[in-house]
């Protein structure tokens, strides 16, 4: 059965559990460092070791970026709210136990617009990360494992959704919505290769029609968006084949396998009740102000939605190119004050998204060497006529190679634009009686060919002669 006829029969219900790692500078109950890349265990104090009688202390930086990212994502900001200890056992939790958010999060009730539908959040809640335990494959007669805890206590916030995607493809688009958002607000790199954006997948399947959600089954190793589309569309068809063929789906924990791209059971799927939850007994409640929240709101920048909607409608931009410019919030940044200078945000636009873009892919960087001032007035001279698009091609590279101004290249190499009537005169009467066959073609009717002719007269000026007055004066003298 392929998937397309799974679909057709089945409804697939998703929702994930989102961890991302706030972008402090130090960990969430301790002054350590959160460095990626340390020597192993060199990033820790007796708080994240979980030594006896060592005390937690909240770090507020990561509260406030907790806020904002609650902000940001449509939650309701609870003004008070309970750490708890989430208790289980693992190599890399030096405690025993997690120090999360269970019955009264920080912020609730929230949502994503996705392609015209609402996908709803259900909570965002603060918490400590474990450590990390490395295995070195059990290869040879090496049977060891090793436990790094520089990752201990690193701040995080987890982004519960509802059940309300129905195919991989939402799950997909969710995600990147979502990470688009919190790298725009600077709460998080969401560096998927550095383990700061983790997803798990809670998905379960029903026949169409049906209102009663399915057995869930909770898929974890989801560490590339591209893995979690695959992991989904395997774990769906596996469901549905188990149903079909007169089987049952357990709730339980499974890994997805990158190599084989299967889902493998891991475990029994744990409830609530065997973390055994109490409220953590070494930190008072977090009591968040209103006054906080407008503070917090009030630096906020244009989230990726609002400003992709304020492209189309005030620059006139194609959805597509919004959606491109908006990518990044430096990218959106550069192009409106490329826009601006430019007086022409449409041209802009294209100059962006593919000149400047080709140097950057080609260069294999990130940051333009170019500036946005510079660009737009690249673009200006354009449009006030003083050099062609196709001189301003040529002289990008130059501006991208050194720094330097349009207006400094073509000032020292000589190349604006030729307009002077007489000039263009001279070149077009040598083009003219250099291509006699071409001439002799356009006066019997084949009008296409004057194309041709206006490229030779380009040709013969280096690109700098006006290309308009070029076509006009050539159609005067043809005629």
């Amino acid at each position: 059965m392929t998937l397309s006829d799974v679909l057709a029969k089945f409804e697939p219900v998703i929702g994930l559990e989102v961890h991302v790692q706030l972008a402090t500078n130090t960990k969430i109950f301790c002054g350590c460092p959160t460095s990626f890349g340390a020597e192993p265990n060199s990033n820790v104090c007796p708080v994240c070791l979980g030594l006896p009688g060592a005390l937690p202390v909240l770090n507020r930086k990561a509260v406030d970026m907790a806020i904002e990212a609650a902000l940001a994502l449509n939650c309701t900001v609870n003004p008070k709210s309970i750490f708890a200890r989430k208790n289980y056992f693992y190599p890399d939790l030096p405690k025993g136990y997690q120090i999360s958010q269970y019955d009264q999060p920080l912020a609730e009730h929230g949502y994503v617009d996705i392609g015209g539908k609402r996908l709803g959040i259900t909570r965002v809640h603060m918490e400590d990360d474990a450590g990390k335990s490395i295995h070195d494959g059990f290869k040879d007669s090496s049977k060891y494992s090793y436990v790094d805890l520089n990752r201990s206590g690193t701040p995080l916030i987890e982004i519960v959704t509802e059940p309300d995607m129905r195919s991989s493809d939402e799950a997909y688009a969710f995600l990147t919505e979502l990470k688009q958002v919190l790298q725009y607000i600077n709460v998080s790199t969401c560096d998927m290769e550095k383990g700061h954006l983790r997803c798990d997948a809670n998905v379960s399947v029903r026949l169409r029609g049906a209102e009663k959600f399915g057995t869930k089954a909770e898929v974890k190793n989801l560490n590339s968006f591209r893995f979690l589309k695959m992991a989904l569309d395997y774990e769906i068809g596996r469901q549905v084949e188990l149903i079909e063929s007169g089987g049952r789906v357990i709730q339980e924990t499974r890994l997805y396998n990158n190599e084989s791209g299967e889902t493998v059971g891991m475990r029994s799927k744990e409830h609530a009740h065997d973390y055994r939850y109490f409220p953590e007994p070494d930190l008072i409640p977090l009591r968040i102000s209103s006054q906080w929240i407008a503070q917090v709101r009030e630096r906020m920048p244009e989230l990726p939605a609002s400003r992709r909607a304020r492209f189309i409608e005030a620059y006139g931009l194609r959805e597509y190119d919004a959606g491109v410019l908006t990518a990044t919030r430096a990218m959106s940044d550069y192009f409106e004050e490329t826009a601006k200078a430019s007086g022409d945000p449409r041209a802009a636009a294209n100059w962006v998204m593919g000149d400047l873009a080709g140097l950057l892919k080609g260069a294999d960087i990130g940051e333009s060497p170019v500036s946005a001032a510079n660009l737009g007035r690249l673009v200006a001279l354009i449009g006030e006529g003083k050099i062609s698009g196709k001189l301003a091609k040529e002289i990008l590279p130059k501006m991208f190679a050194n720094g330097e101004t349009a207006d400094a290249i073509i000032e020292r190499e000589g190349l604006a634009q030729i307009s002077d009537e007489g000039a263009l005169t001279k070149i077009i009467d040598e083009v003219i009686a250099a291509n006699p066959k071409q001439v002799e073609q356009y006066k019997s009717g084949k009008t296409a060919v004057i194309g041709f002719l206006v490229g030779q007269a380009m040709k013969a000026s280096r690109g700098q002669a006006d290309p308009a007055a070029v076509n006009r004066i050539l159609k005067e003298k043809l005629a």
